[in-house]
């Protein structure tokens, strides 16, 4: 497996068509995913003392978080109105390798902040709705 650039590994939001039509979040520094999973212990008096774990149950989830400096872009501002009106939108991560996760996401945070010098910047971070696939 080859390294992969982190500037390569882009943020997108639908358009709120069918299928979307993914546009990339510009400014976006840093980004961050996390595939989370719920363990259901199934450990008995025949586990031999060790934990046992049934696979394929529990509450699976995807996490992504990201930083960087607003530029005031289309998709920017499809984020921003989904932050405001709770919504549930389509969101794609795009990898270097060609990579896709796709799935619907609630935008649980949305920060800005500024410097008197400085570029306008903004902190995000997402959770997933239901199945996020990968392709």
């Amino acid at each position: 497996m080859t390294a992969e650039k982190g500037s390569a590994f882009l943020l997108k939001v639908g358009n709120g068509a069918v299928p979307p039509v993914y546009a990339t979040v510009a400014g976006l520094r840093t980004t961050q995913l996390s595939i989370n999973g719920e363990a259901v212990v199934i450990t008995s008096k025949d586990s031999g003392g060790w934990r046992e774990l049934l696979s394929g149950a529990g509450v699976r989830s995807v996490s992504v978080a990201g930083s960087g400096v607003f530029t005031g872009s289309g998709a920017e501002a499809r984020l921003k109105g989904n932050a405001l009106s709770g919504l549930i939108d389509d969101y794609e991560l795009s990898f270097e390798s060609g990579e896709r996760m796709r799935g619907r996401f609630l935008l649980t945070r949305l920060d800005y902040s500024g410097d008197f010098n400085g570029e306008r910047s903004y902190t995000l971070a997402l959770e997933s709705s239901g199945t996020v696939t990968s392709s």
